[in-house]
């Protein structure tokens, strides 16, 4: 599922530039509000006075109940008319269409267009005009429309596909995964001994988070002075992040133009470390509007760890169309997070010591 509501700065709001004027033009322009060339899938977006103010994407076919979000999502988003986009055979599209269209009625939302694309023809579910809509569909070619141009121009990107997109959070591979590999276990074999000398295990729980607590900020100040951590200083990070303190200091400073950081270590991270990172990636990509991005990344972490309950939490908002404005506000400061979670103790690290005999399967060469 994508979502790209208004607070999105690189999809609906973009597409105050294009100029929609037919059935054609909506096809050309769904790739870039979308950010791939969409299969087997349906789009709905939400417009008010003209202009977009949500695109949402789901998989085909839909799970029952799926698009119940929907009703209450126009409301909260002020949408006053929908157009929607079934991508794949009629068989599969038509049935999610028909629900689309029953719930935008039901939420007073007039309908603009309904189509169905299917190898490069377009059907329309409100017009049976032989002479503008026959039969066999209408040809359409996204690539040569004059909205393909005018979206590059102001800077908007279609992807080829979902899987490419997923590419650019995919782990790293060849020589750098090897020497990030190479660095995961220097720090590991350096966290090891130092545990294996203390003799207060609350006190080096203590000092261990307290020197997370310094990495994360430090990783912040790096990355927004354009630099970037060697990997070392990204592996020691990766574990300090299992730690529920320290990711948790990540997440109450959160800012969109984090979403850099989180991404760099998502992918270079050894995958049993890269759970943390992933949400906190989707969570900057979720309030920048780019929900795509968000829900690729929340994958990504659960399918390395199902349980890891941050990312659940997070899936459920964004597949239940939550807005983040929902978190704005509402986030604890880190001296709150120090007063409700009290001194740091040994049980804190439970987490870590608990990844550090896994092993990592094997990544295949770039």
């Amino acid at each position: 599922m994508t979502t790209n509501t208004s607070s999105s700065a690189s999809s609906p709001s973009s597409s105050a530039f294009l100029t929609l004027s037919s059935p054609a033009d909506i096809l050309a322009a769904v790739p870039y509000l979308v950010g791939f060339h969409p299969s087997r899938s349906l789009i709905v977006i939400g417009l008010d006075g003209g202009q977009a103010k949500l695109v949402v994407r789901w998989g085909l076919p839909l799970p029952p109940g799926t698009l119940a979000p929907l009703v209450p999502l126009f409301d909260r988003e002020g949408v006053t008319q929908v157009v929607i986009i079934g991508y794949g055979s009629g068989d599969v599209v038509t049935p999610a269409v028909d629900e689309a269209r029953l719930l935008a009625a039901e939420a007073g939302v007039r309908l603009g267009e309904a189509l169905r694309a299917h190898e490069g023809r377009y059907w329309s579910y409100v017009c049976d005009a032989p002479m503008c809509c026959p039969a066999e569909g209408n040809p359409y070619d996204p690539s040569t429309s004059r909205i393909a141009a005018e979206a590059t121009v102001h800077g908007l990107v279609a992807l080829p596909d979902r899987e490419t997109l997923e590419r650019t959070l995919a782990p790293v591979t060849g020589p750098v995964r090897m020497a990030m590999r190479r660095a995961t276990a220097d720090v590991i074999v350096e966290l090891r001994a130092s545990l294996a000398a203390t003799t207060d295990l609350d006190a080096f729980a203590r000092r261990q988070v307290a020197e997370g607590l310094a990495r994360v900020r430090s990783a912040l100040a790096i990355h927004t002075a354009g630099g970037r951590l060697d990997d070392a200083e990204a592996a020691r990070l990766g574990l300090d992040l299992t730690i529920i303190r320290v990711r948790d200091e990540a997440w109450t400073l959160m800012h969109e133009s984090h979403a850099a950081l989180w991404r760099d270590l998502t992918r270079r991270l050894e995958p049993r470390f890269a759970p943390p990172a992933a949400t906190l990636m989707a969570m900057a990509a979720w309030r920048a509007g780019n929900s795509v991005q968000a829900t690729i990344a929340l994958e990504r972490a659960l399918t390395i760890d199902p349980g890891y309950s941050m990312a659940n939490l997070l899936m459920h908002a964004v597949q239940n169309l939550l807005s983040p404005a929902i978190m704005r506000g509402r986030l604890p400061t880190p001296a709150e997070l120090d007063e409700a979670m009290g001194a740091a103790h040994a049980g804190w690290l439970l987490p870590l010591v608990n990844l550090l005999d896994e092993a990592d399967s094997p990544v295949p060469p770039g």
